[in-house]
C-alpha cells in the first residue's frame, strides 16, 4: 500500500512507526520528501498509521507522498535505513525479529533504556547503553547508530521548526554523518558525539529531561552552544 513521488533518496524503515516517535520521525522525513515504510508488528497497525498519516501530510500541504506500510520485518527488507523506534522492553525482541534483513545496513537506534515506574531515574542496561546492546547483538555488520533520545516526539509532530539538538553516536563516522542528513531534514542539527559507547550520556539525559518536564509543564530538549554548525 504506497503512493510513489519519485523520491532520489534512500528509503528508511521505521519499525515501531505507529507509536508516537516513530509517527513524528515518519511526518518529518515525509515532509522532506523522503521515501518511507511505516513498520509494526501488524501490518493493519501500519496501514492504519498510513491513513492518518495522508490526513496530517495534506493539512500540512504535501501531496505527494513515496510511503507504504509493512509488518516491520517486511520493512526493514525493503529499506536502506531502518530505525528502531519501539520501547526498550522489546528491543531485543524486535532486532532479533528484523536481524536477517539488516546485514549491511545503518540501523538508528532511538531506544532509552526506561523502565517504568522510575522513568525519571537513569538506568542503564549492563551493556552500558541500548545502542551498546544492538551493536553487540547485531554485530560489526550492521552499522548502528544512536540518535534523536532528546527530542520530545510532541516537537516532532508538529509541523514547524524545532529548537533541539540531536547527538549522533556510533563507531562508523559515516553511517553518523548519514544519519546527521536525517536529523537536518527532520529540522534540527546533529552532531557527532563519538562511538557508540557513547550512546550512553543521550540515554541518560532523557531520565534527567523527564524531570524538567515534569518540573516545568514543557516539553524540553537539549541546545549546543559555542558554534555556528554541527562537526566534529
Amino acid at each position: 500500500m504506497s503512493e510513489t513521488a519519485g523520491s532520489g533518496s534512500k528509503r528508511i524503515a521505521i519499525l515501531g512507526g505507529t507509536g508516537a516517535l516513530g509517527t513524528g520521525l515518519v511526518r518529518r522525513w515525509t515532509q522532506a520528501g523522503h521515501a518511507v515504510i511505516i513498520g509494526s508488528r501488524t501490518l493493519e497497525k501500519a496501514e492504519a498509521a498510513l491513513a492518518e498519516l495522508k490526513q496530517v501530510m495534506a493539512e500540512w500541504g504535501a501531496t505527494k507522498l513515496d510511503v507504504a506500510a509493512m509488518e516491520n520485518l517486511d520493512a526493514a527488507r525493503a529499506a536502506d535505513i531502518v530505525v528502531l523506534t519501539v520501547p526498550f522492553a522489546h528491543q531485543k525482541s524486535t532486532l532479533e525479529h528484523v536481524r536477517p534483513a539488516l546485514d549491511g545496513k545503518i540501523l538508528v537506534d532511538v531506544t532509552v533504556p526506561l523502565m517504568p515506574p522510575k522513568v525519571g531515574t537513569v538506568q542503564l542496561p549492563p551493556e552500558g547503553s541500548a545502542g551498546m546492546a544492538a551493536q553487540q547483538l547485531l554485530g560489526e555488520t550492521v552499522k548502528v547508530v544512536s540518535a534523536f533520545q532528546n527530542v520530545a516526539a510532541h516537537h516532532l509532530q508538529e509541523g514547524h521548526g524545532i529548537e533541539c539538538d540531536v547527538l549522533v553516536c556510533g563507531n562508523d563516522k559515516d553511517a553518523r554523518a548519514e544519519v546527521i542528513g536525517l536529523v537536518e531534514a527532520c529540522g534540527m542539527r546533529g552532531f557527532h558525539a563519538g562511538p557508540i559507547a557513547n550512546s550512553a550520556a543521550a540515554e541518560a539525559l532523557t531520565s534527567v529531561i523527564i524531570n524538567i518536564n515534569r518540573a516545568f509543564k514543557c516539553h524540553a530538549g537539549i541546545r549546543i552552544t559555542g558554534l555556528d554548525s554541527a562537526g566534529e
